[in-house]
């Protein structure tokens, strides 16, 4: 009886040890292939110094036991050869420790394109700092803190995680609000989680902690806090965790692995590869942004050494908060979305001069294909051209609170920065690259009514209907016009006739308020 509790006892801790161990070791072992990577040739070197050393050191002990003279030309042999080897280990680590960084980026960039065809047309959205600062304002009697704020563009909405205070809790809401570009509308969705069942969270302490609950469902996956988000399913909450995987052996990369699932309500993990039902993002974020750094591998190792090849994301402070990786949707295709960063030259530069684009979802264990496109023309810096939007347009930017928000790619050459507060935007102003030796920008609303611009660029539309508006401006004063409540509606554009009717309502408003007059 005493043995079986024994043994008993004993398999009952080694469980528990594998259990708990499952996440720590995943950690290790991740570690260790990246350290090993790195170490793999300077070792190899190392070994075979030491096995030369050795090598000599037995013949000279040999030609000792033998009587021979040669002792001392021997000993100096055996000292030339061991600084010998010293030396060429030493080489090879410092040679293996730039060139593998080279070859990493090499295999990083694999399966990127690198073409001159236009970015497809893309849906500008709010700022990210926008949605990050409705956040909060609308969690209500949430007592938690924001974790983190997603932008999920399959349904065009901001994500929001609240964690729940104290040490050995998880999350407490999740929040998924709508917030246009252009209106008022405010639709938001709040789901609680059971803090009873669902009692685990990213980076939480002991087995509240959701990494430790993802390695035991799957051993030898990470991921990134950052990548990970919440969705509503009625008032189900579920957290989204995109995975990584390595793989290679000199050479240690990362690669998709799927995405863990965690249930707000019941606290259960689900490992799976199908995303195609995921709401949101289930490529990872982090792991496009790796493969854009490793376009600096585009030319050959002297390029890359002396950073003469390759694209840098754009860092000048003008998009703070979300610089690079902005999650936006295709116009034209339908569901479809990626994540898309301005890119500027290695150096000095900074001109933005290509667009890269990463699928948000991508089928498949390997890596998701990465697009750059060559822009022409191309368009200034991103603080410049927020420097550019406060000087043309100084009648609406920027008074109080308002501020220039992001600068963000939305097709072709042309960008899109926002013009508001956080908690208002007001006007967008959209460039389309430097034409003619300056920017070409205009003025719109919110909602994308043109209202004037700096520099129409020939043969845009916006040169277009502002030639038309002066066509109307010149003609005498009665021709033409069509009589009173006989207006022919079919030329106007929908942004024309979204800016005729805030007019006509603001109208109506003011003649309420002044008693009809």
């Amino acid at each position: 009886m005493g043995r079986a509790v024994r043994w008993g006892t004993a398999v009952l801790l080694a469980g528990l040890a594998v259990w708990y161990g499952s996440y720590y070791t995943t950690i290790v072992v991740w570690e260790l292939r990246k350290i090993f990577a790195w170490l793999s040739a300077p070792l190899l070197a190392a070994a075979s110094a030491a096995a030369l050393w050795t090598a000599v050191h037995l013949l000279r002990r040999k030609r000792r036991g033998a009587g021979a003279g040669g002792g001392g030309a021997g000993g100096g042999a055996a000292v030339a050869l061991g600084w010998l080897g010293g030396l060429l280990g030493l080489g090879i680590a410092v040679w293996w420790l730039v060139y593998g960084a080279y070859l990493q980026d090499r295999v990083y960039m694999r399966d990127v394109q690198i073409v001159s065809e236009a970015v497809p047309e893309l849906v500008p959205r709010a700022p990210y700092l926008v949605g990050k600062a409705q956040a909060a304002p609308h969690l209500g009697d949430v007592t938690g803190e924001i974790a983190d704020v997603t932008y999920l563009p399959d349904a065009d909405r901001f994500a929001t995680m609240v964690e729940r205070r104290g040490w050995l809790s998880g999350y407490e809401v999740g929040l998924v609000q709508e917030i246009p570009l252009g209106g008022n509308s405010r639709n938001q969705e709040r789901c609680a989680f059971d803090v009873e069942r669902a009692d685990a969270r990213i980076g939480g302490w002991f087995t509240h902690n959701l990494g430790r609950r993802i390695s035991a469902q799957k051993r030898w996956v990470r991921f990134e806090a950052s990548d990970a988000y919440v969705t509503c399913t009625g008032d189900t909450p579920i957290v989204v965790v995109p995975l990584k995987r390595q793989t290679g052996f000199l050479l240690v990369t990362e690669r998709p692995a799927g995405v863990a699932l965690y249930n707000g309500r019941t606290g259960q993990v689900t490992v799976t590869t199908d995303t195609a039902a995921v709401p949101g993002p289930s490529y990872p974020m982090s792991l496009a942004s790796r493969q854009r750094e490793g376009t600096a591998a585009v030319g050959s190792f002297s390029d890359w050494w002396f950073e003469r090849s390759g694209w840098d994301a754009s860092e000048d402070g003008a998009n703070e908060g979300n610089e690079s990786e902005f999650t936006l949707r295709y116009r034209d295709q339908a569901g479809g979305s990626a994540y898309v960063t301005p890119l500027t030259p290695q150096g000095e530069a900074s001109s933005v001069v290509a667009v890269s684009t990463v699928p948000t979802r991508h089928q498949g264990g390997g890596l998701a294909p990465m697009t750059v496109h060559r822009l022409s023309p191309t368009w200034s810096s991103p603080k410049a051209l927020v420097e550019l939007v406060k000087a043309e347009y100084r009648d609406v930017c920027c008074y109080n609170e308002d501020r220039v928000f992001e600068v963000v790619p939305t097709g072709g050459s042309t960008w899109t920065a926002t013009i508001g507060s956080e908690q208002n935007i007001r006007y967008r102003v959209e460039g389309r690259g430097q034409v003619a030796g300056r920017e070409a920008t205009c003025l719109k609303t919110a909602e994308g009514a043109l209202i004037s611009c700096a520099f129409a660029a020939p043969g845009s539309p916006e040169e277009a209907e502002l030639k038309r508006r002066e066509q109307e401006k010149q003609k005498p004063k009665g021709e033409g016009a069509a009589p009173p409540g006989d207006v022919d509606l079919h030329g106007y554009t929908p942004e024309q006739l979204a800016e005729l009717q805030r007019r006509l309502s603001e109208e109506v408003v003011r003649r309420l308020k002044n008693g009809g007059t």
